[in-house]
Order: C-alpha cells, then structure tokens, then sequence
C-alpha cells in the first residue's frame, strides 16, 4: 500500500511537468579563454517555476519552460554567478554565455545559508569562531555537506560521518572512535555550542547543513571536548533566495520517512529571510524489537537590515521514541574462545515493552555587528532542555552462574532499568574582533568570554531490578561461599541462584512482554547536579607574506556540584589551554602546517568514557578524580586542484591523553583513572570534483593506539579498544551526459575497517570488513524531481561495526534497499 502510494505520488508529480505546453531555451557556457565549461549548473526560476541541469561535454545545455519571465542563472565553482532577467514567449537562444573567474567570499560570521551544492566545503566558522580557510587552518578538519548526506540518503548522524577519515563506530550509540580515542562526554556540539544529553539515539540530519569533524583536542575553541576529535552539526540557515524542498522515502524494515525545506526572503528588501526545516521517521530496524521514530521541526529567522549588522534565531524540537537497542550478546567463552555466529545479529535482549524517549527542545541566537570596516562584537546564545523517559531490560554484561559460580556461556545475567531525568542547559559566547592590517602583514584578533551551564534538575529518579536472590526476600551480588543465603533453582539439571530478573536463554530467546511487577525493585531518586564552566580567551590569526600563526590562550574555570541545592558536593578546576599552529603557503593552492593544541575536561564530563562506570554519575561525582588531560602535536598538507574544485588533506598526528576513568562495578572506590593512552596515525581526505560530472569523497586513515599506562600491567602495549588500526572510505557519484541517458546518475561507495577490539571489558576481536554501496538516481526531464534507488550492503555482508563487550555487539545492517523521491520547487 505504501509504495502504490508513492509510485502514484511520483507519478503525479511527473505528470505536472509536462501538464503546460513547452518553449525550448538553449545556449552555451564557456569560459574567458573561450572554453567549454561541463557541468555547470544553468536554471530558469520565478514565483512560481524553478527548472535546471547542467551543461553537456560542450558546455551546451536546453531547458523547457512554459511563456513567462524568468530569472535565468548560470553557477559553476570558481566562478561569478552570471544572472539576467528572460522573457520567454516561443523558443529562445541565448547564445553564449561567458563567465568570469573570481574566488569565493565568506561571510564574516554564519547567519546566511550556503549556496553551493557540492560535497566540497573548504571554510570553518566553528574552529576559530569566524570564518577561515581550512587550506589557512593548521589542523585537520573534514566536512559532509548536506549534498553528501543528500546522495547517501545519511539520514542519521552515524550514517554522515561514515566517509570521514579515522571516524569509525564504537557501538550503536551517537559517539565514536576519532583518531583512536572514543569520545568520552554526554552530549554534541551544534554549531559550535555544546549541548548536553545522552549519546543514545543518534540525531537525524534533515536539518544540517554540514558536519564538521574537527581533528585532536579542541578545548581552546569548545571547552571541555574529547581528545580525538569534536562533531560539530552546522544548521541550515536561511538563504536569500527562494528554494523549497520536499521529500518522501521509504524502504527495508517498514521504513517510512518524509522532510520538508523552505527558505527566501521574506520582505521585498530580502532583510528578513527565514527557513523551515521539518522531517518525520517511523523505522524498525533488521534489530528484534527495535524501533527508531523521529519528529524535527526546526524553524528559524534571519534579519540583516544592512551590511554591518545580523541577527539570526532558530528553534529545533526533537521527539524520538524508540528503543535503547544495547546490542547483540554472544555467548560466552567456550573453550576460551568467542563465536561471534553463536546467536543472529538480529538477537536483542529487550522486551516488547521496553521503550526508550528522547524528547529535546534547544533555541539558539546569534547577534553581530561591525562597528567599522576592522571592529566588530558578536554574540551568541543557546538554551537546551532535555528529558529521558526510560525502561529496559539489559544485560549485566556477563554469564549467569551456577551455584558453585561457574559461568553458564547460554544464559545472559540481566537487569531491568526505569529511569526518567531532566536536563537544562545555558550556553553563550561573546567576543570582539579586531583586524590589523598594513601592506605586508595582518592579525585577525578576537578577545572573547564563554559561559555555560548544564543542570541536571530536581525530580529525576532510577528504578533498578538487579542481582540473586536471598532467603529473606533481599537482593545481593551472589557469593559462591555463601550459597545456602541463596534461592535456588534448577535449569536443565544445573542448580543456580535464582536472579531477581530471570535470565536470558541465547539458545532459546523470547521477547515477549515480561511482568516486571514481581522483581524486588530498587528506588533512588537521581540526585540533582551542576556543572559550570567560564572561560576568557584571546586568539590571533597573523598573516606575513606566504607565512600565517594561529596562537589561542584559554583560562578556563569550572565547577561541579554534586546533589545541586541538596547535600552538595563541590569540587572546582582551573585550566591553562594553549594552541600555537604555523601553516606556509608552498604555493596558492599549497600548504603545509604544523600545531600543537592541548585538552582538558573535568571528570565529571567523561565519566561515560566506559558505560560500566555509569552508575558513578548517580553515586558521586567523578570530578573528585584528577582531569582528563590531553595534547596534541601535527604536522600536515593542504592542497586544491583543478581550479579549486578539489581539496586534498594530509596529516600525521600524536594524540596522548591521561587519567582515563576506568572501572567495572558500582562501588567508586573501584573506579580508576587509566595512566596514559597514546594514538599515533597517518590520515589523509580527497572530496571534489575529478570530471565536471563525476565528484567523489575518499579517506583513509592509518591508527596506532596503545595503551601506555595502566593498574593492569597486562594491557601496557596492547591497543585501544575501539580502533582498528586501518580504515578507508569512497563515495562518488557520476551523472550521464548527453541525450540518450540523460538525468541518470549512478553512486558507489565502500567501507572498510580493520579488525578492531570491543571497547572496553572482554577484550573480544572484531573481523575486519569491507562493505559497497550503491545508488541510481533519476532526474526526468523538464521536471524538478529526483528518483533515488539507494542500496545499502550490496553483497549482504555479515560485519559488526563495533562492540562495547560480548554482551554488546553491534552488527551492520545486512542489504537493505531505500526509495526517495525529492520535488524542487
């Protein structure tokens, strides 16, 4: 029913472009010197119509539009956009068009949309808080535009990152491996301002312009962030002309997804601008049980009465429901080993009335002004709130036993979780930029406060059904030296203490609904906690001759208290960062660069660095512990070709980081700060254009991280967990030109990942694993429709992305096949 519906969908919209009768505009795009240009973007538009393509292998092109006036646009990277006014009353030539080369302007601050439509972005406003040129940049910074996510059909945050050099999954959460280093805080950074939330539902990127992976600690520009890496989603901003976007797909595992864009101006003057972001999943998944549905409705508004002065605001609402899918368990080791094919990757432990909410409401301003041409103020707020409506059954992350304490490989230990919690979140950032400039030299300066504030509120609370039973009806970890305190029962002539919540059987699971009336339950109320931080800093970017410095200092003061406005805790930290960079201009489109930054983060933000640690956060705070520290030290290449239409990264990097907090129970006295992890690594990124109709984005990335330090003499040398040691990434995409398969485009793309350890615990191998992709894309003509085909794990490759232990496996989705049909209009 669903697909009839779409076909007929797709069908009525086709039919409306041939509905009025045709007039036949032609012409050619060349360039100075008189050559063809392929490739370039041509298109008619009013109120009412909006038509394009691209020039063929003679810079040729033919568009088909009823009689009317029209705003004719010729776009092509490197180039002015050439414009006039058209009135098309039969068939119209108008002849050759030239166009005119000229490097592309940022602007100063990001209120305003981004026009191009490519996978290349070679600017960052987030790395140093204005804009820059990554190719001026000296660090290593990857992007996926919203034309790349567009072509995947990533309509996931995991899924969009997936091309990005030394990015893997760690699990099935929102976080991952950067550079070795799995990402340790609750929460994401959007644009530029750190939110703060658990990584358990991963975002949906209907609304995102792009997403940056900003390479090493980023701590003098972000605060408190991971040592690997930060994943900064840039939001759509309106744009000043007028676009609108709507989309349907659906697919494998019911499937069903709509979104919807609209952006121009709002006034004649084009001041006021606005953009309406909306999308809606409902998705199962190839996961038992497991569902993945999603509400986004993001508004937002531009005011830019002149050229000194912007305003933009935006709203984004976030409602997810779903489950909290904790992954695949594997049986036990049998003879010492794993067998990763001992239950199906579809295997999940929960129960049909588990469920997972997720519901976020985050509003963001940003303000600036110049005052002249070499002074300006800027100013920008975001207010986050965040609620958790939890309940689940999971593993203990080990074997049940038998009365003697013998694992039992078969049977998973489990637990049963209701948990509700709120968050409230302040962030805001203020600073002034001064330039200097004379005829050899310039500094860009910013002096600048950051403020934020993550609460979690008063009235969070956490059930728990956990452990054996006792005699007396209590519950206790089970003690083979105390076995006759124990209930007992008896499974396949095996006597066992009876657990509070009965096993999970993995060579006969059943997910059924479980009456959870009849667990002996625990109940504590999750204490409220504050966490603050203040930072001043001053960064400059000086420019001499082919030479440019980026020098950042950061003071930073933060506060934590534990059992906010109860019995509080506080513990306090101050923080020196320092990032110096060199970058020379070998020639215009070659760089070289060399940094180094260091990090920072109080313990009370990485306590989610290993899940087993959880339950510190609602004991104690983790910040009694010494913080996380963290340096970085590069070297690397930055490189454009063919006219700028194709960027080329390199870097070598040495990432240490210490006082990692470790630990496997619930008792803080337990809880250990690893020593010292180090991750070393050669990581390069290619995106752009190769033909004027083929682009591609390639990565790969060579990563040695080992663990330096550590209580457990046994794993001094051995790697991290979480990161293979070879990773490499391809997506392109070529569209056909010419007459005969004209508007059919094709997409191919490859994963590959080395083998890797589980994150934490067991220490269990993953395989490694190379998985294609494919797509088709179909544009027919005279319409502003596109048909994609999107074919995911052609060869229906039986992989697992990543794992936090045995009880916790993540397996890639096997073949699964996505239908979209996006209309512009």
């Amino acid at each position: 029913m669903i697909i009839n519906k779409l076909i007929y969908t797709i069908s009525l919209f086709i039919l409306c472009g041939f509905s009025y009768a045709q007039e036949r505009i032609t012409g050619k795009v060349v360039t100075q010197e008189g050559n063809s240009i392929v490739g370039a973007t041509v298109s008619l538009s009013n109120d009412i119509t909006k038509i394009g393509e691209l020039t063929n292998k003679e810079g040729e092109f033919e568009l088909y539009t009823e009689k009317g006036s029209y705003t004719f646009e010729v776009r092509f990277l490197g180039y002015k956009t050439h414009t006039k006014t058209v009135d098309i009353t039969s068939t119209y030539n108008l002849g050759t068009i030239t166009l005119i080369e000229a490097p592309e302007e940022l602007q100063s601050v990001e209120i305003i949309g981004r026009a191009r439509s490519d996978y290349k972005s070679d600017y960052s406003f987030s790395a140093t808080k204005v804009a820059i040129n990554n190719k001026e940049l000296p660090q290593a910074i990857a992007t996926v535009t919203k034309e790349l996510i567009s072509d995947r059909q990533a309509f996931q945050l995991a899924d969009a990152v997936k091309t990005v050099s030394s990015v893997t999954s760690t699990g099935n959460y929102n976080h991952f491996n950067i550079r070795g280093i799995t990402q340790a805080d609750d929460g994401q950074v959007l644009n530029g301002m750190r939110t703060r939330q658990y990584y358990f539902l991963q975002p949906i990127t209907s609304h995102i312009e792009r997403v940056e992976v900003i390479k090493g600690p980023a701590s003098v520009t972000f605060s408190s962030v991971d040592p690997g890496g930060t994943v900064n989603m840039v939001t759509k901003k309106p744009l000043s002309e007028k676009r609108n976007e709507a989309s349907v797909s659906t697919g494998s595992f019911g499937t069903i997804r709509a979104t919807a864009d609209f952006t121009g101006p709002l006034n004649q003057s084009k001041t006021l601008l606005y953009r309406f972001n909306a999308a809606f999943q409902e998705a199962k998944s190839f996961r038992d049980l497991v569902q993945n549905n999603a509400l986004l409705i993001t508004p937002s508004i531009s005011y830019i009465p002149n050229s000194t002065t912007a305003l933009n605001a935006e709203i984004i609402y976030s409602n997810g429901v779903g489950n909290l899918d904790r992954g695949q368990p594997i049986f036990g080791r049998i003879n010492g080993e794993y067998d990763l094919n001992s239950t199906p990757i579809s295997l999940n432990i929960g129960a049909s009335n588990d469920y997972f909410k997720s519901k976020e409401l985050i509003v963001m301003t940003n303000f600036s002004k110049a005052f002249t041409d070499n002074f300006g103020f800027n100013i920008s707020y975001m207010k986050q709130t965040w609620n958790e409506d939890l309940a689940e059954h999971r593993t203990e992350n080990s074997a049940a036993v038998d009365i003697d304490g013998n694992a039992i490989p078969t049977l998973a230990a489990m637990r049963y979780v209701e948990r509700e919690q709120f968050w409230d979140t302040d962030n805001f950032s203020a600073f002034f930029n001064i330039d200097f400039k004379s005829d050899k030299t310039s500094n860009k300066l910013l002096v600048g406060y950051d403020g934020s504030r993550w609460e979690r509120t008063i009235g969070g609370g956490q059930n728990t059904a956990r452990r054996y039973l006792k005699l007396d009806g209590s519950v206790a970890n089970f003690n083979p030296d105390n076995a006759d305190e124990f209930q007992t029962i008896e499974v396949d002539g095996v006597v066992m203490p009876k657990p509070n919540v009965p096993h999970f059987d993995l060579e006969n699971p059943s997910n059924g609904i479980r009456v959870t009336k009849d667990y002996t339950i625990s109940e504590f109320e999750i204490p409220a906690n504050l966490s603050a931080s203040s930072g001043i800093y001053v960064q400059n970017q000086f420019k001499f001759g082919k030479f440019s410095a980026l020098v950042n200092l950061r003071y930073e003061w933060f506060t934590d208290i534990f059992d906010y406005k109860g019995d509080e805790q506080e513990f306090k930290n101050e923080a020196f960062i320092p990032r110096i960079g060199l970058t020379y201009a070998v020639t215009d489109n070659v760089s070289v660069y060399t940094t180094y930054l260091e990090g920072f983060q109080p313990q009370s933000n990485t306590v989610s660095l290993s899940p087993a640690t959880e339950g510190f956060f609602w004991a104690a705070s983790p910040a009694v512990f010494d913080p996380l520290e963290s340096n970085l030290k590069e070297i690397g290449i930055k490189a454009e070709f063919l006219n700028g239409k194709a960027i080329l990264n390199m870097a070598v990097f040495d990432i240490t980081q210490k006082n990692l907090l470790m630990g496997d129970t619930y008792d803080i006295e337990n809880l250990t700060a690893r020593g010292e992890q180090r991750s070393k690594g050669f990581e390069t990124d290619f995106t752009g254009y190769i033909l004027p109709n083929f682009q591609v984005i390639a990565s790969y990335a060579f990563t040695d991280a080992e663990i330096v330090e550590d209580d457990d003499e046994s794993l001094i040398g051995e790697r991290v967990g979480g990161t293979p040691k070879h990773s490499a990434n391809f997506w392109g995409r070529y569209d056909v030109l010419g007459s005969t398969l004209k508007g059919l485009g094709v997409g191919l793309g490859l994963q590959y990942s080395g083998d890797k350890y589980s994150w934490y615990s067991d220490r269990l191998l993953l395989p490694e694993y190379t998985v294609f992709d494919g797509a088709v894309y179909y544009k027919p003509a005279n319409t502003n429709i596109q048909l994609t085909l999107k074919v995911n794990n052609i060869f229906d490759k039986t992989y697992w992305a990543g794992a936090l232990s045995s009880f916790r496996l993540a397996p890639g989705s096997p073949r699964n096949i996505l239908l979209n049909a996006t209309y512009k209009f």
